[in-house]
């Protein structure tokens, strides 16, 4: 694999590494929330809660990179609480008491609040810092009693204090401060003696009424009395007269019921009849149809049927037809292949025994032909095997001089120079040098001697030691 090739690799995968970073990055602003992002001097709102909103998507680059990094607050657009539970206020006599608060607000200046504050819970601690004020200073001028009947007017109060303050952080109450319940410190008891006052004053008044009340009840239950009497007897009269009509009346209805009720049975009768000879009638006429289609459909069935079976016969007869066919013409090709295969496979191994039973027969007539006219060949084969046989000398002299205790004499001046000069002898140059030397010795009459003793007279096909000084040449 080329360079350019390890170089395009490297350079796409670090552009689809660093595609990937970038969409790691990308923020969508949930639509309760609006985001100010800081990048550098520039102040920018996302989300659809603002009214400088640029959009709901944008790229979250770390604060560390120059020119492009960001640094992000998240506010609610939604509105959001701020409770005061069990706050310790005085009246303007400083009578202890506690108060619970409940106020809602909601962000209307995105910018204004994030240059303010650095996260959203910040913020919600600067209000309620600043409702307290205003909880503390109203309270301080107000009676107790009085704050205890006018809950409503106080919260108002509230509201139109902390509205102008909470302008600067960018927040407007939603509502009126609502003041949920006044009631005593642990150590006072000034509410529940203002209760028990009044609840005296109540009981009083209660009392006195119920009094007037039974009084005027009494009186007016007499004089009812008297009235449903007169009334009682009135109904009474009318009531004895309304009967005889009634009765009356009724009487004369139930016979004229009665007339009535026998002619219509006779009518009824009369209609009943009719009813039943009609039905008679047309049932006759439906089965007497029924029985008419249900012949048409037997018939209409037994022909479909006749028609089925033999379309299927003829079918089946043409398909047995087409089968035997195509039986025998597969019959016929499979035949033809197999003789032609048993031909050519005849003539391939006629073809492979003639060149094996030639094979050996050419080479000797090639090697026989190349010996006859090539003088330097049979003298290069009369060497091999004169050193074969002193290879055979060699061995068994190696084997004697290794039980022996023989020491080289290296002729040199070091022992690393004699030791290069005894691994010579091994190497190549080596081999050479101890081929030259057999071969000279068996120039001389005592050497052909020795290698006639040992290995009988040289022989130009002795491919042996033609071998052994290929291996030496080496």
């Amino acid at each position: 694999m080329g360079t350019g090739v390890i170089l395009s690799i490297f350079t796409i995968t670090t552009l689809a590494l660093f595609t990937l970073w970038i969409l790691s990055l990308r923020r969508v602003v949930p639509t309760n929330q609006v985001h100010i992002i800081q990048k550098g001097s520039e102040t920018i709102s996302y989300g659809k809660g603002s009214k400088e909103s640029r959009g709901n998507v944008y790229y979250e680059f770390p604060a560390w990179m120059p020119i492009i990094g960001v640094t992000v607050t998240v506010l609610p657009v939604s509105v959001f609480d701020v409770s005061l539970i069990a706050y310790e206020a005085y009246d303007k006599g400083r009578l202890p008491f506690l108060v619970d608060i409940k106020a809602f607000f909601r962000i209307c200046d995105s910018n204004t609040a994030a240059a303010r504050i650095h996260s959203f819970q910040e913020l919600k601690d600067q209000i309620t810092d600043i409702v307290r004020g205003a909880v503390r200073s109203i309270m301080a001028n107000a009676e107790l009693e009085k704050i205890m009947g006018e809950r409503a007017q106080y919260g108002e109060q509230f509201t139109n204090m902390v509205k102008d303050q909470l302008l600067n952080w960018g927040v407007e109450p939603v509502k009126n401060i609502e003041l949920m319940d006044v009631r005593d410190s642990k150590d006072s008891d000034v509410i529940a003696n203002i209760m028990a006052k009044k609840s005296s004053e109540i009981e009083m008044q209660s009392r006195t009424e119920v009094a007037e009340n039974m009084k005027k009840a009494k009186e007016a239950e007499i004089l009812a009395e008297q009235e449903v009497n007169l009334k009682q007897e009135d109904a009474n009269q009318q009531v004895g007269m309304k009967k005889a009509t009634v009765k009356q009346q009724v009487g004369l209805a139930d016979e004229k019921a009665k007339q009535a009720v026998s002619e219509q049975a006779k009518v009824t009768a009369e209609k009943n009849m009719e009813v039943l000879k009609v039905n008679e009638i047309k049932k006759a006429e439906i089965e007497r149809d029924a029985n008419i289609i249900k012949a048409e459909q037997d018939k209409a069935v037994t022909v479909k049927n006749a028609e089925a079976s033999k379309a299927k016969i003829e079918l089946s007869a043409e398909a047995d037809k087409k089968q035997i066919e195509l039986k025998a013409e597969a019959d016929l090709a499979k035949g033809l292949k197999e003789a032609q295969a048993i031909e050519a496979k005849g003539k391939a191994e006629a073809e492979a025994k003639k060149q094996m039973e030639l094979a050996p027969v050419n080479a000797q007539i090639t090697l026989a032909k190349e010996i006859g006219e090539n003088q330097g060949y049979q003298d290069y084969l009369v060497r091999l095997e004169q050193i074969k046989a002193l290879c055979e000398v060699g061995i068994e002299q190696a084997k004697n001089l290794g039980k022996a205790n023989i020491k080289i004499n290296a002729m040199s001046n070091d022992v690393p120079g004699g030791v290069s000069k005894v691994t010579d002898i091994f190497s190549p140059n080596g081999g050479l040098n101890l081929a030259g030397a057999l071969e000279t010795f068996t120039q001389s009459p005592l050497g052909s001697k020795v290698v006639e003793k040992f290995l009988g007279k040289a022989s130009p096909d002795n491919v042996e030691l033609k071998e052994t000084l290929d291996k030496l040449s080496k």
